[in-house]
């Protein structure tokens, strides 16, 4: 978990710290992807960093406060987010032994640490930041904010490091447009309103499909691959469980192939995050059962719904599972 055992520096006006974070950060912890063999037309993992970060009028009060500490260098660029800035921006840091995460997320694995023996020792550059909707508490000052930086160490880091007096980076970017954290699910839910949901990533993008990513959260709080894509559908928690979650007794139950139904998953479970998959099954195709119409997020190509035979050959990895959630 993110947190911080020393003041920085002098301050201007002296702040009490508090030895650990209130509060962790949002769902799943750590990535995994997914990816298919035989017809999956690639499902290869591409691994990246993108998420979202704030913080409190209650913060740190320094020089970058007053504005002579963050030399804010933006460009701008136009991409899949729409207009962002493209160079990232330079901060101070107050406190030791900040962690910082492999996603937007305190519960994923450390990947590094900034202030490791010296209070403010590192500055940080962050480019863009991921509001996760979870409150961290730090010295007086809150935060829902996680910002992606490339340095000192490439990874996450609480927006609560930073020395600034607001709640999120000024001028940095947040990856899903500013928009609230999505609702949590409600319990319960029809076939037909999973696949109406799974549908919807088809014309996401401006139009077009959503593209894949084991590491990029979509607009709607879920991360842009097979597991992601399928939690969205289903209405899980942001931003997703992973594929193995998928079949955790505590979401679905093994079924027979034979008993597929509209909203039901084919999951491949095993293996690793470049070769587990999970599509979920619309319908069969014809009256001997031998393909059927699915929904899934697939690598190198993104969101589709198109015909499949995963789990129809003997020995497939792909076993047939229905989401407990449903009312119907």
């Amino acid at each position: 978990m993110t947190h911080s055992t020393t003041p920085a520096r002098h301050r201007t006006v002296l702040r009490t710290v508090l030895p650990t974070i209130v509060a962790a950060g949002i769902g799943a912890a750590g990535l995994v992807g997914c990816s298919g063999g035989g017809d999956t037309g690639g499902h290869d993992a591409k691994a990246g960093k993108e998420q979202s970060a704030g913080k409190n009028a209650l913060s740190r009060d320094t020089e970058a406060a007053k504005g002579k500490g963050s030399a804010l260098k933006l460009k701008t660029t136009s991409g899949e987010f729409g207009t962002k800035a493209a160079a990232a921006a330079d901060f101070p840091t107050w406190g030791t032994r900040w962690i910082v995460h492999e996603t937007a997320d305190t519960g994923s694995a450390s990947v590094g640490m900034i202030n490791k023996s010296v209070a403010g020792q590192d500055r940080i550059t962050a480019d863009y930041q991921v509001d996760t909707g979870k409150k961290a508490c730090e010295g007086g000052a809150c935060s829902t904010y996680m910002a992606h930086i490339t340095g000192p160490v490439n990874g996450f880091l609480t927006v609560l490091a930073v020395d600034i007096p607001e709640d999120s980076l000024p001028g940095v970017p947040v990856q899903n447009g500013g928009q609230r954290p999505p609702e949590p699910p409600r319990p319960g839910g029809t076939r037909a309103e999973a696949l109406r949901r799974a549908a919807t990533w088809l014309t996401a993008n401006g139009g077009g499909r959503v593209p894949y990513s084991q590491a990029k959260i979509w607009k709607d709080g879920f991360r842009q691959d097979c597991s992601g894509y399928v939690s969205m559908a289903l209405g899980l928690k942001a931003p997703g469980t992973n594929t193995v979650g998928l079949t955790g007794s505590g979401i679905t139950k093994p079924i027979a192939v034979g008993d597929l139904k509209p909203g039901d998953l084919l999951i491949d479970a095993s293996g690793d995050n470049n070769t587990r998959h999970v599509v979920m099954f619309e319908k069969w195709n014809n009256d001997a059962h031998t393909s059927y119409t699915s929904y899934e997020q697939r690598g190198d190509f993104g969101t589709d719904h198109t015909t499949r035979t995963y789990g129809l050959e003997p020995g497939s990895e792909y076993k047939p599972y229905r989401p407990l959630k449903f009312t119907d």
